[in-house]
Parts: structure tokens; sequence; C-alpha cells
């Protein structure tokens, strides 16, 4: 039996307190989702749990007729939004881990240098071009400009070419497969490990989306569930109350698929990290 030393009890200190620091904010959204304004404002504010939440629910649903339009909305969005990144993701992932073409390199840097611009210096751009496509207010103007992330890219590339070896693209090859069949029945299926991480990641990505919707949406009835509950704040005095309960209604699908597919989320994450 391993023996506990101080160093083992600091570090499960500060591990603990972390975890605490981090969990903190989510236990009082739920607790303040059921009370009122007065005691949310209250000083001390409320530690555990009262009788408010349906009153809350019925507030947020008389200043949001369109919540619940609103969070089937986001996981439209964020469901479009996963499906195009896996596939195209992988797809150029697999394209810069098992090919050899001119400006490979060069092409792979500047993609990866796309994640070092702050994504507001898009927002101008991207309302403009949806504007001419006339795409505002329309679901696609949220899914499509974000149907391929670098970090999508990079993740499917490194995961490719450390978990597949070329010689089965090239036994593939020399038995017939065109490089489409290739990437759909043999990669595709290799690669789910890394499908689940890319896939949650973007899912609550999305999800969160705040910016995204506030430069292309207008439209109340159009809003995703993050920009709905923000217009919250704009109705006079401030249903905290409500707000939190909105919130709370809106993590708790992210809760439930966290729970199912945070073992595959560190297994892709850890997968292609040692050279089989």
């Amino acid at each position: 039996m391993n023996k506990i030393t101080k160093s083992h009890i600091v570090a499960y200190f500060i591990v603990g307190m972390g975890s605490i620091i981090m969990l903190a904010p989510f236990y009082f959204m739920f607790v303040f989702a059921t009370h009122s304004n007065s005691d949310i404002l209250s000083v001390p504010p409320p530690v555990w749990f009262g009788s408010e939440f349906i009153n809350n629910v019925g507030i947020l649903l008389d200043a949001l007729p369109y919540f619940w339009h609103n969070i089937g909305l986001s996981f439209y969005v964020a469901l479009m939004t996963t499906i195009l990144n896996l596939f195209f993701c992988s797809l150029a992932g697999y394209a810069f881990a098992m090919f050899e073409f001119k400006g490979r390199n060069i092409m792979f840097i500047l993609i990866m240098g796309t994640m070092l611009l702050p994504p507001f210096l898009g927002m101008i751009p991207t309302a403009l071009i949806m504007s001419q496509l006339e795409w505002m207010n329309q679901p696609r103007a949220l899914y499509i400009p974000m149907a391929c992330g670098a970090m999508g890219i990079f993740m499917m590339r490194q995961f490719i070419a450390s978990a597949i070896p070329k010689e089965l693209i090239e036994a593939a090859r020399m038995d017939g497969c065109n490089e489409f069949a290739i990437y759909w029945r043999v990669v595709v299926p290799l690669i789910t490990p890394a499908f689940g991480t890319l896939g949650l990641i973007t899912f609550i990505g999305q999800w969160n989306n705040f910016m995204g919707p506030l430069v292309v949406m207008n439209d109340m009835k159009m809003f995703t569930v993050p920009l709905a509950l923000r217009a919250l704040q704009g109705t006079g005095q401030v249903p905290w109350g409500a707000i939190c309960a909105g919130a709370a209604i809106a993590v708790v699908p992210l809760m439930i698929l966290f729970v199912m597919t945070s073992r595959k989320l560190i297994d892709g994450l850890t997968a292609g990290a040692v050279k089989g």
C-alpha cells in the first residue's frame, strides 16, 4: 500500500480547491434558479435550493415565448455543425496525414495560423457575406461558416498520422479502392475515438456560441439559447431567477451528454498521443 505523504496531501488539496472553484458557478446557477429575485439579491445570497423554480420558468416563458424553439434551434445548429465538422475535418486530416503534395506543410501552417486570430476579427466579414447571400436569420448562417475548423483539422491529422499505418492505406489502394472508399471503409472505422472527442467539443462549443448568433440573427424567434437568455437582461428589472432557470435547462443536456461520452473524450485525447 502506497504511503500518503505531505506532497500527496498538498496535491489533493489543490485539486479539491480547484474543483470547488470550477463547480461553484454551476451549483449557484441551479440554486438561484429555485429562488426569487429578492432572495438572489439579498446579502448573504441563498446557498441551498428553494421552491421558486416553477415560477421562474413561468417568468422565463412569458418574457421569451419562443424559448423552446430557441432550445430546438440551438440543438439543430450544434448538431449540423458537429456533423459537418467531423466530415470535413477528418477528410482534411486524412489528406494532410497520408498524402504527399506540393505546399502541404505551408498550407497546414497557414491553417494552424488561423487559430491565432481573435474571433471578433471575422464578425464584420461574416455579417457582410451572410447579408450578400441573404442568409441572415437563417440557421445555415451559423453552421456553414463553422463547418471546418483549424483545431479539428489538427486533431484529426495528428490522430490519423499516429494511429493508422501508411502500409494499410497502400494495401487498400493495391486492392483497387479509390481514395474516398479508403477514407470511408478504412479510415473512418479506426478514428471513432477522435470522432467522439471532436464531436463533443464541437457540439458544446456551438451550443454555447454567443458571438455568431449575435452577428447574424436579429429575430428573437431565431435566437439560440445564449443570445435569448442575454436578451432578458434588457427587459427592465433583470429577472435573475428566470435567467438562471433558463441556463439550468440549457445546461442539463450538455451535462448528460458529457457524462455519457466522457470516457470517449479521454480516450480520444490520449489515443493518438503515443505512436503505435
